[in-house]
């Protein structure tokens, strides 16, 4: 080896020794930095012992997570925290999250910034914005629905006709086993796409099915771990490839459809004549353009359809799913709501809303569909807008916290048979329909689910109809199965049925 060689391996070594020593010594002050930034404070909630930077990601099972917040309870208490890229309080039971979110409903009235939403909408929409901008949005929205019939008999007229669509759809399988989620995904999605659009569309238009497919993933890959994790270490996540790429991906593609839908409605737009939310949106635009912070913006508008019409076609579909999957795992409750549909409204005639209050059965087993289905276990998360106590714990300021449905539809303090499918739940002793205050399957408080009369109209008439219409079952040999598949909703894992004409 030459004399001049030694002098540049020995300053390459020293600048490999310093880069690992460096790389060490960053190491440990990020460590240090995040527990003296995510230490508890006095009084907070007791929670498992959480890893520096990453938390309890390791800990949980995005995939089973609702149960391991059951696990968690039982160890902590109905008040507990974790780390998932920061420190959040998560509620149990139905006393206490009411008395977080009803009583002090002021205190938890914002929602949560999770990256991988926020990089999407921007902190825009119906869901997940804030303060002065979400209250305007919220009631033009409820203002708007209203006016184009929602709880009216007139929207009530345009679900009957689609139940008809529906049942034509079903019919057309001749009680051959097929899979009905995304035959049902459109019926439900073509009453808030006229909502919305003014137009629904073909159980066999392709372009349509694809975008429901594409709604189905994305709300399966936000409860994946990919998600979380982006959640946790958005700035590392942002770069690297995998299936949370997917989730930008597939919003783009849903955000240019709205944007097409926009645009179509500009070219024909009659200010005197509104068919749609988007038309009186449109309209709005120029009535509060100096309202800046009112978010009567284009921007908003895309987020705003596309936030109506994603929770508008996803959730009550998912419990439509759900409510066949439960009449072919239990063909005795079948047999008891379509003999009440028989005795109340007969064999030929559609069903209408004012039957619901003659059918105390059948409206019992379509909340205990909803109890059982739980489909929305862990809640949209929200966050403390100031210190709040909570029984012996305070809740900091800017703290996500929790509202763990599931163990409100499943307190065992509240249900006498909390883990058994029972439609006596909703009945009293004369076998009236009966309300429990325990039913929170639209959340509760100030932050409650906007389209609860909606969705209600929706479940109603499309499982009355099509148990009046037809007696479904396993496909032979099959016995069905109640197994889930955990993402931002609780949905059935795929299966099939045959729906066989009465």
């Amino acid at each position: 080896m030459t004399e001049c060689a030694m002098p540049a391996l020995s300053v390459l070594s020293f600048l490999e020794f310093f880069d690992v020593k460096f790389c060490s010594v960053f190491l440990v002050f990020l460590i240090f930095a995040d527990i003296l930034k995510n230490k508890p404070q006095k009084n907070f909630p007791p929670g498992p012992l959480s890893l520096p930077i990453v938390g309890d990601l390791l800990r949980i099972d995005p995939f089973k997570l609702h149960l391991q917040m059951a696990k968690f309870k039982d160890q902590y208490g109905d008040i507990f925290s974790l780390r998932l890229g920061r420190r959040i309080v998560v509620l149990n039971g139905f006393k206490l999250i009411k008395e977080a979110f009803v009583q002090h409903g002021e205190n938890f009235v914002d929602r949560s910034s999770l990256p991988s939403i926020t990089d999407i909408n921007q902190n825009n929409g119906l869901v997940f914005s804030n303060g002065y901008m979400w209250k305007q949005q919220r009631r033009f929205a409820l203002m708007t629905l209203k006016n184009f019939g929602v709880g009216k008999r007139s929207l009530e007229s345009s679900i009957q006709v689609e139940c008809k669509w529906l049942n034509e759809a079903m019919g057309n399988e001749q009680g051959q086993p097929f899979d009905p989620q995304f035959t049902v995904n459109n019926a439900v999605s073509n009453i808030i796409c006229c909502l919305v659009f003014g137009d629904r569309f073909e159980y066999g238009d392709d372009y349509f099915q694809n975008l429901l497919r594409l709604i189905n993933e994305v709300i399966y890959l936000h409860g994946s771990i990919w998600a979380q994790t982006y959640n946790v270490v958005p700035w590392i996540m942002r770069r690297l490839p995998g299936p949370h790429q997917k989730i930008f991906s597939h919003s783009e593609m849903l955000i240019n459809f709205v944007k097409l839908k926009i645009k179509e409605h500009r070219g024909d737009w009659d200010p005197s004549a509104p068919r749609d939310y988007i038309d009186c949106f449109l309209s709005e635009m120029e009535k509060v353009e100096k309202d800046v912070e009112a978010g009567f913006n284009e921007e908003n508008l895309c987020i705003c359809t596309l936030d109506l019409f994603v929770v508008g076609s996803e959730t009550t579909s998912t419990t439509l799913y759900w409510a066949l999957l439960y009449m072919i795992k239990y063909p005795d409750v079948q047999e008891k709501v379509q003999a009440e549909i028989d005795r109340v409204i007969g064999p030929q005639r559609q069903p209408f809303m004012a039957d619901r209050a003659n059918m105390p059965y059948t409206d019992a087993v379509i909340h205990e569909i909803q109890r059982m289905g739980n489909i929305v276990p862990l809640n949209v998360p929200r966050t403390a807008i100031k210190d709040t106590t909570l029984g012996e714990y305070t809740i900091p300021k800017g703290t996500m916290v929790w509202g763990i449905l599931t163990s409100v539809l499943f307190d065992e303090s509240e249900w006498e048979t909390p883990h058994i499918f029972n439609p006596g739940h909703f009945l009293d002793g004369e076998g009236n329909f009966r309300k429990r205050d325990a039913f929170m399957a639209f959340s509760a408080g100030k932050r409650a689910c906007p389209g609860e009369q909606l969705a209600r109209m929706e479940l109603f008439l499309f499982f009355t109809s099509l148990l009046q219409r037809f007696t479904f079952s396993p496909p032979p040999g099959v016995e069905p199965s109640l197994d889930f598949r955990m993402g931002m909703t609780l949905c059935p894992k795929p299966y099939k049925l045959c729906a066989t004409s009465r």
